[in-house]
């Protein structure tokens, strides 16, 4: 009975310390310092040198912006693409940037993750879906710039093959009939479509059809050895995707045409870049995607914190694409080492 007192005002003596470890806790000094911070999911339409780029732009935002950011690349298709979707969602997500692969045919997908989470695309739209933004580029004038780049390479005429990884994509459709109304000197139309395998011609110069590989490598380069044993007076060959502009390097190379035939690119992959500077590539059309990745995930965030002034009416947030020769590559060359932290 004596003892009842003395426990009693012990229990008492160590609610303080009790309570004041309570108060620790809730401020979060021992918490994961991950788990308050918005989880963005930024998400690319294949894997190539282009999304290595992109995820180092999303990865500085959300080191700069306080959120956590996933990058992914499908490897296998839209197949693929669809099992990461959803798997994000599933596990829970604040926002995702997705490049469609097929946006027609993936359309009620993105319709219900936009019931789910914030969704916005990026580099490939999918305007038909409940998208809140597009961000990227206008493909069809970019493709027009890349038709310029023909046409100096060209300016006599000659026959050209156009490389592409795939025509489902609203990029891919846009940016190669960009390329093709222009070299034909078609007025601007982004509703035109050429079939892939039609031969098409103008008073100077023809187009010999246009061969995609789904993002095999193997078979990209096969159309391009495929291309030089069928048409060995090739004039142009031209590459939409950034992977295939070095592929068709490698298939020259082999066939020592290298300088011989004209080549267009498009995007910045480093042996593309380095083409040009050893003038075996006229020139390229570069987006920028380091900046799909930061302002994707800037953009995300700033619908996380119900900011929709970061959406235009338009709905479309332009990142202009741009021509890189000769004369301006070591400049554009260095300032995208600078970024991806590769020094000169």
């Amino acid at each position: 009975m004596n003892r009842l007192p003395a426990l009693a005002a012990a229990l008492l003596a160590s609610l303080p310390i009790l309570a004041g470890g309570c108060r620790k806790s809730d401020s979060g000094a021992g918490a994961d310092p991950k788990a308050a911070k918005p989880k963005i999911a930024y998400v690319c339409n294949g894997v190539a040198s282009f999304w290595t780029i992109a995820k180092v732009g999303a990865e500085k935002a959300g080191a700069d912006l306080g959120a956590q950011v996933s990058v992914h690349m499908p490897a296998e298709g839209i197949t693929d693409q669809k099992r990461i979707i959803e798997d994000l969602v599933v596990r829970g997500i604040d926002g995702i940037a997705v490049s469609p692969i097929d946006p027609a045919n993936q359309t009620d997908l993105l319709n219900t993750v936009a019931k789910q989470t914030r969704l916005i695309t990026h580099d490939s739209d999918a305007p038909q879906s409940d998208r809140l933004v597009y961000i990227g580029m206008d493909n069809y004038a970019a493709g027009r710039l890349c038709g310029q780049l023909v046409k100096e390479a060209l300016p006599d005429g000659g026959t050209i093959m156009i490389f592409i990884g795939r025509l489902e994509q609203d990029n891919s459709k846009r940016r190669r009939q960009g390329v093709i109304d222009e070299i034909l000197g078609r007025p601007h139309n982004p509703a035109n479509f050429d079939p892939p395998g039609a031969v098409l011609k103008s008073d100077k110069y023809t187009i010999l059809g246009t061969l995609t590989d789904q993002f095999d490598r193997v078979k990209g380069k096969a159309n391009a050895e495929d291309t030089l044993s069928k048409h060995p007076d090739i004039g142009c060959m031209v590459g939409l995707f950034a992977y295939n502009p070095p592929l068709m390097l490698e298939a020259l190379k082999q066939a020592g045409k290298l300088g011989k035939v004209k080549v267009v690119a498009f995007d910045e992959d480093d042996n593309t870049l380095q083409g040009i500077k050893a003038g075996h590539v006229h020139g390229t059309v570069v987006q920028n995607p380091y900046m799909y990745g930061y302002k994707s995930v800037e953009v995300l965030l700033a619908l996380h914190k119900d900011d929709k002034t970061v959406v235009p009416a338009s709905k479309f947030i332009d990142i202009p694409a741009r021509q890189i020769r000769k004369d301006t590559v070591e400049a554009f060359w260095d300032d995208l080492k600078a970024k991806l932290g590769k020094g000169g």
